[in-house]
């Protein structure tokens, strides 16, 4: 037996580096790149990346560099060449879109040709599903893999990462224990951890769901502004707790709480939406606006925690008819839609005609 971490442990090393604002190193191809992400990069380490062979660049999304009017030469990514003038206020100001208002002018760019694209787009992948802003600071390495040990850096193959990044996790069961609830007394919650050392996510079960027949269920993303200190910006507080309640009601039932906020780009970027939104953008603009897709979760997530409970026939409670196709995607029988609709405020009623006339929501 091996001690050597397995690629999906590797990969979450690296976006806790990333997060912690140490450099990963991405290699495949023949080639390798040294790459940070750019909301977590210090002064210190922007020194020691221009102390190295090579010019650094600032990697963005093609979305982002739009935005900043920057040729795009690589499909979907620009690298934008680094002025000598440039420092930390420099990198963040074009990597960050909530601070356009204060930071308008940030050009003229120069925009880089070449490079290695799958690298590239991995750096961006890996500061995505670390929750941080999708840009980094990048500089080609001759030696990578040498100059990654040398430096004790993680080291990311690269063609196998790709493979990695897009396949279902593997999420195994931790502990459950009874807990009597408001909704219900016969409440239970079951805690279950990926592989790969990742967030957890959690299974309220009400009662005794007979699993030989549909059980009432609801994938609820985790939403620390609307189920924790009651936002009236979103619905998700009454919904969680109006699904529970049904639940209770009828006597049995599953809610996952997925640990996906902000439709998965995590809690900052939830915030910087929210910047966005009050300077006139709506929900799903604002996401666009920080180079995200309108729903970075997971749902393979919530249909793997429904089999490994045994259940394989649902009534889900929601308002949105693309979780039910993704559900029958994944084989899962939704045999109902159950309709959701609670926490309709005068704040949120742009928010959730946002949803209905963008996202297909049935409101």
């Amino acid at each position: 037996m091996s001690l050597r971490p397995t690629l999906a442990e590797l990969l979450n090393r690296a976006r806790a580096d990333l997060r912690m604002g140490l450099p990963v190193v991405l290699s495949g191809g023949g080639e390798t790149l040294l790459a940070a992400a750019a909301e977590t990069l210090d002064a210190e380490r922007l020194a020691a990346f221009r102390a190295l062979p090579g010019s650094p660049a600032l990697l963005l999304t093609a979305w982002r560099a739009e935005t900043l009017k920057a040729r795009v030469y690589d499909g979907d990514l620009a690298r934008l060449a680094l002025p000598d003038t440039a420092d930390l206020a420099w990198i963040r100001a074009a990597a960050d879109p909530a601070d356009d208002l204060m930071t308008p002018l940030k050009g003229p760019f120069q925009t880089l040709r070449g490079g290695a694209p799958a690298l590239a787009a991995t750096a961006i992948a890996l500061a995505k599903t670390a929750h941080l802003l999708p840009a980094a600071l990048i500089l080609p390495l001759a030696e990578g893999p040498a100059f990654a040990a040398a430096e004790g850096l993680t080291l990311i193959p690269v063609t196998e990462a790709c493979q990695a990044l897009l396949a279902a996790p593997t999420l195994h069961p931790v502990v459950s224990a009874r807990l009597p609830m408001q909704a219900a007394r016969a409440g239970r919650v079951h805690v279950f951890r990926p592989e790969d050392g990742g967030e957890e996510h959690y299974a309220i079960e009400i009662g005794r769901p007979d699993r030989t027949q549909p059980v009432l269920t609801r994938l609820h993303s985790a939403c620390f502004t609307g189920d924790v200190i009651g936002s009236l910006k979103c619905d998700c507080g009454p919904q969680l707790h109006a699904a529970l309640a049904q639940m209770g009601t009828e006597g049995a039932g599953i809610l996952l709480y997925l640990n996906q906020e902000g439709r998965g780009i995590g809690l900052a970027n939830k915030m910087r939406a929210y910047r966005l939104q009050d300077q006139g953008f709506d929900t799903v603009e604002a996401t666009h606006g920080l180079r995200f897709e309108d729903d970075e979760r997971d749902f393979r997530i919530g249909a793997a925690l429904l089999r490994e409970m045994g259940v394989r026939q649902i009534r889900l409670l929601t308002n949105n008819p693309a979780k039910v196709r993704m559900m029958q995607a994944m084989g899962l029988g939704v045999a109902e839609r159950v309709p959701l609709k609670v926490g309709r405020t005068a704040e949120n009623a742009a928010y959730l005609a946002t949803k209905a006339a963008k996202s297909g929501h049935l409101l």
